[in-house]
């Protein structure tokens, strides 16, 4: 137990002197330097690519694959299933407006990459959309497109949960995608554990063109687009929609102020999961059955708070590197972000870290990503919070929903 409450501090620490060692090698560090800090970029890059589009379609895979072992429980899994995904879906939107109301300005680079998207071929929107469905299974994985990813592992993932029920076919395939996805999540595990070297490098590159004339107010908005989404839906939406629900927000809120406190300071939904299920069992009063059925399962895929940061973050990202950001641009990301937030596994900097990899599977620069991490911190207690808050609701409204039927816990 000590161990583990130390480990958030030393890396914490690791963390501050990898940005301060960054800065300064990117401000006063020799050609020598600079180059060993882009080389040690371009390696974390690679490796982000390496796990990024595996990771993000055995998630999703194993996730929907999941529908099936819930047949017992029909009712409530798609009040649940129907309640995440309406609830993330808002998320994502409400980002995306913020987005264009804020406007956040780019991190001016000296050399304009927009010069260097000039010559690119410009393609029409149904020609986007026709590069997004697949004629080889292997070629979306090989050539990093994570739209045709996300949409081969959501046809695996129904696929699987649509096979009779417990049927040897469907175990094997469920055990070895469970299987796969606990390798990737160990490599995470490992990268995260050297991720202070990435961060050195990623503050270094930042700091270097920073100093070769890189404009850094656009930041301060940026942040204040996540921070304004994450509390929108905190405070307004979610209560919204348990009241039209027939629920009481405020009396939903003191009986779990014990767990959305714990996920504030814990940073974990996953480990605040015991906190979560006492109080909406005891103080809540939700049923037991439908508590320790939806809570589990919310803490797997309801990601509000990830959906907002993915959609922000990377079309910020992607508007830094010169790509034109339109309406559709944003409609888009509003699914992406919603069923890449579905797909999100419960590790250290999650939501982050699958930013990140989506970011460097689209070839994206992710230098700035660097910059965000110390801020990061704070914003991922309030997203822990939100995400927490979010379960449970869900929970609330589906006992509500289905409070005139006889239900038994298992």
């Amino acid at each position: 137990m000590t161990h583990n409450r130390l480990q958030p501090r030393v890396m914490a620490i690791l963390y501050g002197i990898a940005i301060l060692i960054g800065a300064v090698n990117g401000w006063y560090g020799t050609p020598e330097t600079h180059a060993a800090a882009d080389f040690t970029s371009a390696v974390f890059i690679k490796l982000f690519k390496f796990v990024s589009i595996p990771i993000i379609a055995v998630s999703i895979i194993t996730t929907l694959a999941g529908i099936s072992k819930s047949s017992g429980s029909g009712r409530i899994f798609r009040h649940t299933i129907f309640y995440t995904l309406f609830t993330t879906i808002l998320a994502a939107t409400i980002a995306a407006v913020l987005f264009v109301v804020f406007a956040p300005a780019n991190v001016a680079l000296p050399d304009s990459p927009s010069a260097a998207l000039a010559g690119m071929p410009q393609q029409t929107y149904w020609d986007f959309v026709t590069s997004v469905i697949p004629d080889n299974i292997l070629a979306p994985f090989l050539s990093a497109n994570v739209l045709s990813v996300l949409l081969i592992a959501a046809a695996v993932g129904i696929a699987i949960a649509k096979l009779p029920v417990d049927s040897r076919e469907q175990e094997v395939l469920i055990a070895f995608f469970s299987g796969v996805q606990k390798v990737l999540f160990t490599i995470v595990s490992w990268v995260i554990k050297i991720l202070p070297i990435g961060i050195f490098a990623f503050i270094s590159v930042f700091f270097t063109e920073m100093k070769s004339g890189v404009e850094i107010g656009g930041l301060g908005t940026y942040f204040a687009t996540v921070l304004t989404a994450n509390f929108t839906q905190m405070l307004i939406v979610i209560p919204l929609v348990l009241l039209a629900r027939g629920v009481n927000p405020l009396r939903l809120a003191g009986a779990m102020s014990q767990a959305l406190t714990v996920a504030f300071f814990s940073k974990s939904s996953a480990g605040t999961l015991p906190v979560t299920m006492s109080c909406a069992e005891e103080k809540a009063k939700i049923r037991p059955a439908v508590a320790r059925f939806v809570l589990p399962i919310c803490t797997t895929i309801n990601m509000n708070a990830c959906a907002a940061f993915i959609l922000i973050t990377t079309v910020y990202l992607m508007q830094n590197h010169g790509i034109m950001i339109t309406t559709g641009t944003l409609v888009t990301w509003i699914f992406i972000a919603t069923l890449a937030a579905v797909g999100n596994a419960g590790v250290p900097m999650g939501c982050f870290f699958l930013t990140m990899s989506l970011l460097a599977g689209m070839n994206v620069p992710v230098h700035l990503m660097g910059v965000i991490l110390p801020v990061y911190a704070v914003i991922d207690m309030i997203e822990t919070l939100l995400n927490v808050w979010s379960d449970s609701a869900v929970a609330a409204m589906v006992d509500n929903d289905l409070k005139d039927e006889k239900l038994e816990a298992a």
